[in-house]
């Protein structure tokens, strides 16, 4: 009820979405990352003094030019490779599969990050509205989580349209402060932030302008800066999902994605430096001036570019921090669509459990989005929430993807340009001018993003990235031995020369305990499948019960026919001695083929598996490792069963006035006539 109704495979055209839907479903990471990204650039230069802030608008300029570039590549990876793989893909077709492994690797550590980061980015800004909420930050961001991954199972459409008009409110409050903001900086209004009279502490001494600390210190700002460009790869790898013209749509979105990225980026810095906002790592040490650095949450650089425009009592501060709050974690909806249709692909590939392939009742990945919110849980809890510790684990995934994707487009464009017998002069040369673009475009993208991957590998390193280094080994292991188990088994189970059927005999047990009719039940299946060789079969734990029982045999065994086998137990063990037999008779018989009948009890109510010891399903388990032997499960059902139907709902009260027949009992007669089927057979054979 809460997911919906199941949706057939013929309603998944429908499910295809608008460039209107898709934009808020692909884009919602890289449009909310301008929330934190001059966030955490403007707080990685304040270590070193307010001075540093100086260099703020040039840094910003080159996360810009660097966010156009990849817009600009991705356009061209979406046209190549149009199937959804992305990166992946790229790198798979061109560099082969180790390549495409850690690509894949970094993209899957990449999808659980964004989810992590953007969840405690919408918790923080949530938190800055209402800091009476901070201690309840961790189970904020676990609620958070848990409602994304409902409304995502919901169905990819659905959860495009409950998403889209958080993204739109968004998009629009901050262009209507941007606006408002440079309006009042130009008419003379004062901009002043809340933080803006706090003398800020360096912790970072920087004596001149050329020594190492001051540049290393304005590159983990400006790696810093790069996590406003994570999640742009989600429209590549998001092509299926979009209606016809796939690849057009795609890229429009990508581009539309990429303009509304820019502007708020530049926009957001620009306000940020205007109005002196001063945003701490370390604000107790950092902020001597704030005395409630213990107690109270620092306020988000969005929140108070918003005090500053509006004012902090103002209404549109509080639409501004709610669509803030409200794309930020919606922001992990990127993810949420991102990371089961790779996971996906790399099931169809064999890199990764087959469970991932299959699309739940509402035709998502329901496996793949089950995997990435169990994923992402761990990592918020374990670092609670922090924003500022969870973002050194990120943007080092997704520029190792950037890098060996763009590397791998390069070496697609100069396959491209080569010319062709099959095609005509024209389309020849048509190819040489796309892949000249091409390798241009994606060469350049290649060196750059190659470039910012060693500054954020070098930068974050000590200040948690470690782990990264190591995560994304663990998934390139699981995933490489995962392919090779799978083509292990293809080659153990595949058709060869020595493939031989048919079994020389036909010999069949039926495993009787006691004289009832579960057990007569299953004799009596046993007797109709016309076995060559039957025999009952009793393991003789109590040797009591077993003389009992031989004796109770003796009225059946004249009439069917049927021997009984009693196999002697000294140590009060139930399948060793029959497995003992089963190996000593297959060993003795050869090829011949061993059928075993199990009655087994179904019940109705959970509780009544507690009053039974569920032999007959523990030794399936085990007669399972034995060659030549088939287990056959006859079940009868208790009175309990009768009225549990699993695949309709029960009988309700005011059924029988809406003229719903209640189910019938079931009349418990069918073994008491095994003797008489058994002499009809025999009639039957003569």
């Amino acid at each position: 009820m809460l997911l919906g109704k199941k949706l057939s495979s013929k309603n998944l055209d429908h499910q295809l979405l608008p460039k209107t839907v898709a934009l808020p479903i692909f884009s919602s990471d890289p449009l909310s990352s301008v929330a934190y990204g001059p966030q955490e650039l403007l707080m990685i230069l304040t270590l070193g003094g307010i001075g540093l802030l100086s260099m703020a608008p040039g840094i910003a300029a080159l996360v810009v030019l660097l966010l156009t570039v990849i817009v600009l590549s991705y356009r061209k990876v979406i046209k190549a490779y149009p199937s959804g793989g992305g990166d992946y893909e790229v790198a798979m077709k061109n560099l082969g599969k180790k390549p495409a492994l850690i690509v894949a690797s970094a993209l899957l550590l990449d999808y659980v990050m964004t989810v992590a980061v953007s969840i405690a980015s919408g918790t923080d800004n949530l938190i800055s509205a209402f800091p009476e909420l901070n201690p309840w930050r961790v189970e904020i961001a676990v609620a958070f989580v848990v409602f994304l991954l409902a409304v995502n199972l919901r169905g990819v459409r659905e959860s495009g349209v409950a998403f889209a008009v958080p993204t739109y409110l968004f998009i629009t409050s901050v262009f209507v402060m941007i606006g408002t903001g440079f309006y009042k900086f130009l008419t003379g209004q004062p901009l002043v932030a809340y933080s803006a009279g706090f003398e800020v502490t360096p912790l970072d001494q920087v004596e001149n302008t050329m020594n190492a600390a001051l540049i290393l210190l304005v590159l983990r700002a400006f790696a810093s800066g790069c996590s406003a460009l994570t999640g742009i790869e989600a429209i590549a790898n998001g092509v299926p999902a979009f209606r016809k013209p796939k690849v057009k749509n795609a890229q429009t979105t990508m581009t539309l994605m990429g303009l509304t990225a820019v502007l708020m980026f530049i926009g957001v810095t620009a306000l940020a430096l205007i109005s002196k906002v001063h945003y701490a790592e370390n604000p107790c040490e950092q902020l001597p001036d704030w005395t409630a650095c213990a107690t109270d949450p620092q306020m988000s650089v969005m929140a108070q570019i918003g005090g500053a425009v509006f004012g902090y009592n103002n209404w549109m501060f509080y639409v501004i921090q709610a669509g803030t709050a409200a794309v930020l974690l919606l922001a992990a909806n990127t993810a949420f669509n991102g990371f089961p249709l790779l996971s996906s692909v790399l099931a169809q590939d064999k890199f990764a459990p087959k469970a991932l392939l299959t699309r739940g009742d509402r035709l998502v990945y329901s496996n793949g989005m089950l995997s990435l919110s169990a994923a992402a849980l761990i990592l918020i809890i374990a670092y609670q929430a922090s924003v500022t510790g969870l973002i050194q684990l990120y943007i080092i995934g997704v520029f190792t993807s950037f890098t060996i994707g763009q590397i791998g487009m390069l070496k697609h464009w100069g396959r491209l340009q080569k010319p062709k017998k099959k095609l005509s002069n024209d389309e020849n040369a048509a190819n040489r001018k796309e892949a000249m673009s091409g390798i241009l475009i994606n060469g350049l993208g290649a060196a750059m993003t190659g470039s910012v991957l060693i500054i954020v590998t070098i930068t974050k390193f000590t200040h948690g990235a470690w782990l990264v280094f190591i995560i994304m080994p663990v998934l390139f292991a699981v995933m490489f031995y995962t392919r090779r188990y799978y083509d292990q088994v293809s080659r153990e189970i595949a058709m060869d020369s020595e493939t031989t059927f048919g079994a020389k005999g036909d010999y069949a047990i039926v495993l009787m305990d006691k004289l009832n009719k579960p057990q007569l039940k299953a004799l009596d299946y046993a007797l109709s499948s016309r076995h060559t060789h039957l025999e009952a079969v009793h393991v003789a734990i109590d040797p009591v019960a077993a003389k009992k029982f031989a004796k109770d045999w003796k009225k059946f065994e004249k009439e069917l026919g049927l021997p009984l086998r009693i196999i002697e137990s000294p140590y009060r063990e139930f399948s060793q001695p029959l497995i003992e037999f089963l190996q000593k008779h297959r060993a003795e018989n050869g090829s011949e083929r061993i059928s075993v009948y199990l009655p087994k009890l179904v019940v109705g109510h959970w509780w009544e598996h507690i009053f039974h010891n569920h032999r007959a399903g523990r030794i399936r388990k085990q007669l399972m490792y034995l060659r030549g032997v088939m287990v056959t499960l006859v079940p009868w059902r208790l009175e309990s069963a009768e009225y549990k139907d699993i695949f309709a709902r029960r009988y309700l009260p005011g059924d029988s006035r809406r003229g719903v027949v209640r189910p019938a009992r079931r009349n418990h007669r069918g073994s008491e006539n095994v003797v008489n089927r058994t002499r009809a057979k025999r009639i039957d054979e003569d």
